[in-house]
């Protein structure tokens, strides 16, 4: 069986669930959506929301990118997909938290890690990714570029909160977050240990959420 027919007889156990086994959640999908949270998260095929948090569909609003990445405000006639996103979540839906989910071993952030020696990342991915430069440079001016693991894990960080920063440059979303309507989080998913981590303004560090898996004893 090819990959697409799997994806195919997965649909079905998906209609199955959602149509025949919860016909209630079917119909309440039905009058529309009503999320309570946007979730910016990146294209990588490990790192499924939905999954991750074990949410039911109509639960969360959803964007994914390359690294995660929020660019800042700008209102210009240039086509603006996230910036789109984020005023339907935010105008639109009234979402009450927004998140930041950063990742390991995250694919776009070592292409702007590798963009700093002068390699060439893609006809669009460099551009793209570039929304990061500032994170680069304080992950850089803390670790030196030998330490590659150290390095990349720190710039994966940085780059969540420079997101964090530039969705406070959106007018409208940021006079929601000063009223106490909207509230933005960091989060940090560690692929080899399954471990969650989420910024504290207090300590200025991202803490433990959930540690990382331990299975359970025989």
């Amino acid at each position: 069986m090819s990959k697409v027919e799997q994806f195919i007889e997965g649909f079905r156990r998906f209609q199955q669930q959602l149509y025949g086994d919860n016909i209630r959640l079917a119909g309440k999908l039905k009058r529309g959506q009503h999320p309570q949270a946007l979730v910016v998260a990146c294209c990588d095929s490990r790192v499924d929301p939905a999954l991750l948090t074990d949410c039911a569909p109509g639960d969360i609003f959803t964007v994914r990118n390359i690294a995660n990445l929020v660019p800042p405000y700008e209102s210009d006639d240039a086509l603006h997909g996230v910036s789109a996103s984020l005023e339907y979540a935010v105008c639109n839906l009234e979402v009450r938290d927004i998140i930041i989910l950063g990742h390991s071993s995250c694919g776009g952030i070592e292409g702007l890690l590798s963009a700093a020696e002068g390699e060439m990342v893609g006809e669009f991915i460099g551009r793209w990714v570039d929304i990061a430069a500032p994170a680069r440079e304080r992950a850089l001016s803390r670790i030196a570029c030998g330490e590659k693991e150290e390095l990349s894990c720190l710039c994966e960080q940085e780059a969540v909160l420079t997101s964090l920063a530039n969705l406070q440059t959106f007018p409208w979303l940021k006079a929601r977050v000063d009223a106490g309507e909207l509230h933005l989080h960091g989060w940090y998913f560690h692929i080899e240990t399954g471990r969650l981590l989420g910024y504290r303004t207090a300590s200025n560090s991202f803490e433990v959420l959930v540690d990382g898996y331990k299975p359970l004893s025989s």
